[in-house]
Formats: C-alpha cells, sequence, structure tokens
C-alpha cells in the first residue's frame, strides 16, 4: 500500500514539475522523507505527515473494507 501511495505522490510532484527538496522546503520535511515516501521504503510515517502531503498535491486518502471489490466510481477514477 505504501508503495503505491508513493508512487501517486511522485506523479502529483511530476506532473506539478517540482523537485522533492520543494516539496520538502514547502512542508518542512527532508528530501530524504520525500524519496522515501515516493519509493515505499519509509519506515515509519505519522499520519499528519502524510495528510500535509496528500494535500500539497490534492490528493485524498480512502478507507474501506479490505478484500471488498470497487466500486464502479473507483474503478472510474482509476481509468483517468
Amino acid at each position: 500500500m505504501l508503495f503505491e501511495i508513493g508512487n501517486q505522490i511522485r506523479e502529483a510532484r511530476k506532473i506539478r514539475q517540482i523537485s522533492q527538496a520543494e516539496v520538502a522546503q514547502a512542508l518542512g520535511m527532508s528530501r530524504t522523507t520525500i524519496g522515501q515516501i515516493e519509493n515505499g521504503t519509509i519506515q515509519e510515517i505519522g499520519v499528519r505527515k502524510l495528510i500535509r502531503l496528500l494535500e500539497f498535491f490534492n490528493l485524498e486518502l480512502r478507507v474501506r473494507p479490505a478484500g471488498k471489490p470497487p466500486t464502479l466510481d473507483e474503478l472510474r477514477i482509476e481509468d483517468r
């Protein structure tokens, strides 16, 4: 899951054409932390940090029961 979240964050960062260092500076994090989040290799990340990072890129995290098939709306979003 962290790998997928990291990929989405990296994709959003590249679309905005900003560096990891610029994101880190804007959010008061280290560039290393941003890189580890994007690679899905970070050992620990606080929920507040993750939420700030997602908000920075206008992304959201959704929660649903494990194993439940995606809804039609979720499938449509994935196709974009």
